[in-house]
């Protein structure tokens, strides 16, 4: 199973990245307990703190992380009535042409369980 023999130490250029991924799709299916098993989950590790590094993945602002939660739960702008006020509210939030009042905010948290971090950050609303 040994068709790239990689050295395990920490991950600095994409070159090295490139071919630490093509190792772990080479080994992905080690038996557990092998050698191989053991050296892909040090390379998770090496890719994870790569990336982390420098291809850090954005969290969404608080009108996209809405849309997500709405689509994953299965909800319609109307189910958000009770949590943001009135259909209007909903509309122009969701639209991004207002941003989210903290009653909102604390109504989406406690209602839907949507964390407060990511509803607190600075939506990306359209300029007209």
């Amino acid at each position: 199973m040994r068709d790239i023999d990689m050295e395990l130490k920490l991950i600095e250029t994409e070159e090295e990245y490139d071919n630490a991924i093509a190792r772990i799709d080479l080994i992905f299916d080690a038996p557990k307990g092998s050698k191989e098993a053991k050296e892909l989950d040090l390379l998770v590790l090496l890719v994870n703190k790569y990336e982390q590094e420098n291809h850090p993945i954005e969290e969404p602002d608080p009108i996209e992380y809405i849309k997500i939660r709405m689509e994953e739960m299965g909800l319609k702008a109307i189910d958000l009535v009770p949590y943001m006020g009135n259909k209007g509210n909903v509309s122009r939030v969701l639209n991004r042409k207002r941003g989210l009042s903290i009653e909102m905010i604390r109504n989406l948290h406690t209602g839907l369980g949507f964390p407060l971090d990511v509803l607190v950050s600075e939506p990306k609303l359209t300029t007209v």
